[in-house]
């Protein structure tokens, strides 16, 4: 007798344990950190062998690359959608501070601070982690040409630097905040950020106005 029915094929259950594995390494790094980030401790969380890690990953730490990029790729996703309706520096401000509320609600914060903390002692995962930084750079100056255009407030200075130069302030914040569990700082920054954005908005508006 012949089934019928909705096996599943071996390739779309092996993506479903890729998947799997993928959440649970999030669920860890952000729960127990990166030195509880083991084979044994994510394939407990997945529900599946430890030997799986290395089937489909070959080593923990490319696993938990892939849980990084994971985690990136849904935080770029997301904050382009919100970028898309910002056009003056008071916004950008705006959606910097909730999008930096946002990432430590989820948790998303906390992945990236523990692979920075485990490349220290990780040969190799130090180069893996900046070149997965480095793209945000790109994002950053996208950002500052939406909320300020070809101001000439930006033109004093190297585009590539300032967005260096916030990519690393957002990751330094998020790391004291992590480090010792209070935002207040942080958020403190961004606030005092907000009070300021609407004079620079006026200075942007001006300085357009004058261009020939």
């Amino acid at each position: 007798m012949v089934r019928t029915g909705s096996a599943r094929r071996p390739d779309e259950r092996s993506a479903d344990t890729r998947r799997a594995l993928v959440e649970a390494a999030l669920d860890v790094l952000r729960s127990e950190g990166f030195a509880g980030a083991t084979a044994r401790t994510i394939a407990g969380r997945a529900g599946c062998n430890q030997g799986l890690v290395f089937y489909h990953f070959g080593s923990v730490v490319d696993l938990l690359l892939a849980a990084l990029d994971e985690v990136s790729a849904r935080r770029r996703e997301r904050y382009e959608s919100a970028l898309a309706s910002v056009h003056r520096a008071s916004e950008l401000v705006e959606l910097a501070a909730r999008i930096f509320s946002e990432d430590l609600d989820s948790g998303d914060a906390a992945v990236l601070v523990e692979m920075i903390a485990g490349a220290s002692s990780t040969p190799g995962l130090g180069a893996a982690v900046k070149a997965r930084i480095d793209p945000w750079s790109e994002f950053a100056a996208s950002a500052l040409h939406s909320a300020f255009g070809d101001a000439p407030v930006l033109r004093a200075v190297e585009p590539a630097e300032v967005a260096h130069a916030v990519v690393a302030l957002y990751l330094g914040l998020e790391l004291l905040s992590h480090l010792d569990g209070d935002r207040g700082p942080a958020l403190a920054v961004f606030d005092r950020a907000l009070r300021l954005a609407p004079f620079m908005d006026l200075l942007v508006t001006k300085q357009h106005e004058e261009l020939p």
